[in-house]
């Protein structure tokens, strides 16, 4: 009798979207039930729909049938919170992949655009540039090709200080409510019309004047962001996850609501750009330099990224592949590289495990790269050589005078610390290896397998008053894990800690003490990777997923709330 309804829906679903739109074959379906670094599930279907019409319904079929509904784009998440997790579900799951929905609408000239849920921040630089404009984010903070939209619902921080994290008031979004009827809201702030299909046929077709837009209070940033980073003495992380403040309809709902598209901000691209390389031996050299950037600066730099010595020779080891490709082929080769990626490991693991390993595009890939010649600058080198920990600044146009300023007064002569003023090759060297890093754990693990046990990834945002961040995990812990990886967005106090656990260490009860010593330093986590299937929502955020998803139809089990219909 199951089969039959599988049958019915796999039927009515090519009958919306097409046949090669729709998988339900376990191989085809494996790349978009397994999270790029954890969690994995069942899904009776794949669905990847070609506009918003048909996203819509395929919505309403899949409500229409009782089945769960995962939506997810170019399932970058770093937790789990795009995909399946486990088989224990009370109905049977359908993941609907956007990335067919990508376009990218300018507004009022590029000040603003409207973001379809596939889009990529990759389309939207490339979209923008011409204009002199920018996004509010940039890739490669720790996910390489993620989506737009994604960065919305999942609480994205990004890496530029003074566009601060992912937001928006302003959205396009399927919700089911209480009464089980679906329902599409149009809070785009632009005439669209009044039924789901003339709205979404004129989004889609763009029929609307997209100069003369009606002013609206709402925002399409966080413009109090770099007011926020800047309260050095405060005992709240500058940005996290459960932050109510940052908790509005698409924003933050963590796949919760079925997003059709969001509007933002964009930002002038700046005039000048120059990049300085830290070191230093002495953790507290940062944290002053910090508070005299965040107190004294007049603009602050657009990044401030921190690398310890783990992170560097982890991007520098296994991500080499990745840094190649872009550097020579562009960031916007990454999705494409996924692609093969995924059809090579998914034709050899038809054949024996003893012609093929596990991963292996993984191993190929890295085995090529280590055959080309060092990729990194000289003075880079060096410094990895001489200093534990490295600090990457980006000042642009009116911090660069400022940034040189107190560097040449702070860290000019100075014993344990040095920097220098990238040339242009050695800037884009230093953001690149940066840009790639967060690829490592995963990597290491694949490459590494006899001696290691789980990926154990922390998100963390630690008080904006923290001065500790550098020993609060003590060496009792330190020392279960196989390989440790650690860097941050400095200048926010958000930490990414990422694991691998030795072989037979119990990962759970190890986390559990982490988190313990974490909460006890007035940490929030997860910081800006929404909680997914890793983290335990607080009762704020738990709340919002409620009242946005009163059935729990949408993405069910995140932030280990229940699977079940209605939270049972």
């Amino acid at each position: 009798m199951r089969q039959d309804r599988l049958q019915e829906l796999e039927h009515e679903l090519i009958a919306l979207v097409g046949q090669q739109q729709v998988l339900t074959d376990s191989e085809q379906t494996k790349p978009y039930r397994t999270g790029i670094r954890v969690g994995h599930g069942v899904a009776c279907a794949v669905v990847m729909p070609n506009n918003l019409l048909q996203l819509w319904q395929t919505l309403d079929l899949c409500v229409k049938l009782d089945k769960i509904i995962i939506i997810q784009a170019a399932n970058t998440g770093l937790t789990g919170g795009s995909t399946p997790d486990g088989n224990d579900y009370d109905r049977d799951v359908v993941i609907i992949n956007t990335l067919n929905l990508n376009k990218v609408i300018l507004l009022k000239g590029g000040e603003q655009v409207v973001a379809f849920a596939g889009s990529s921040l990759y389309q939207l630089e490339e979209k923008l540039s011409p204009l002199g404009r920018g996004p509010h984010s940039v890739i490669g903070s720790s996910c390489i090709g993620a989506s737009v939209v994604g960065g919305i619902c999942n609480n994205s921080g990004g890496n530029l200080v003074n566009r601060g994290p992912a937001y928006t008031e302003y959205s396009l979004f399927a919700r089911l409510n209480q009464n089980g009827t679906l329902e599409l809201v149009n809070h785009l702030g632009i005439e669209l019309g009044t039924c789901p299909e003339e709205i979404l046929a004129t989004l889609q077709q763009t029929d609307f004047n997209t100069e003369d837009l009606a002013d609206c209070e709402r925002l399409a940033s966080d413009q109090e962001y770099q007011k926020r980073v800047r309260e050095i003495t405060s005992p709240i992380p500058a940005r996290f996850n459960a932050d109510q403040r940052r908790l509005r309809e698409a924003s933050g709902c963590a796949g919760k609501l079925a997003v059709f598209a969001v509007r933002l901000d964009t930002f002038p691209k700046p005039k000048q750009e120059k990049v300085f390389y830290l070191g230093t031996n002495n953790p507290k050299h940062l944290t002053e330099l910090r508070k005299k950037i965040l107190k004294n600066f007049t603009h602050l730099p657009d990044m401030g990224e921190y690398l310890h010595r783990s992170y560097f020779d982890g991007a520098d080891l296994y991500c080499k592949d990745a840094f190649l490709a872009i550097k020579y082929f562009g960031t916007g080769f990454i999705p494409k590289l996924f692609g093969i990626k995924r059809n090579v490991d998914r034709v050899v693991s038809q054949w024996s495990s003893s012609l093929f390993p596990d991963h292996f595009s993984d191993r190929s890939l890295h085995c090529i790269a280590r055959l080309a010649p060092d990729h990194l600058p000289s003075r880079m080198r060096a410094f990895r050589s001489q200093y534990e920990h490295h600090m990457i600044i980006l000042a642009s146009d009116q911090s660069i005078q400022e940034t040189q300023t107190l560097l040449e007064q702070n860290w000019q002569g100075q014993d344990e610390r040095s920097y220098f003023e990238c040339s242009e090759s050695e800037g884009k060297a230093a953001l690149l290896h940066r840009y790639v890093a967060g690829n490592a754990p995963a990597r290491y693990q694949i490459l590494n397998k006899e001696g290691s046990g789980e990926l154990l990834p922390l998100d963390v945002a630690l008080p904006r008053n923290c001065e500790t961040w550098h020993d609060i995990l003590p060496e009792d812990i330190l020392s279960q894990m196989a390989e440790s990886f650690q860097m941050a967005h400095f200048l926010c106090m958000v930490f990414h800690w990422d694991f691998v656990v030795k072989k037979g260490v119990d990962a759970t009860k190890l986390k559990k003490q982490i988190l313990e010593l974490l909460d006890q330093s007035g940490a929030k986590y997860p910081a800006e990777h929404n909680v997914g299937h890793l983290y335990k929502a607080e009762t704020d955020l738990s709340n919002f997923y409620k009242k946005i998803d009163p059935t729990n139809s949408f993405n069910p089990g995140i932030g280990k709330m229940s699977k079940l219909k209605d939270y049972r």
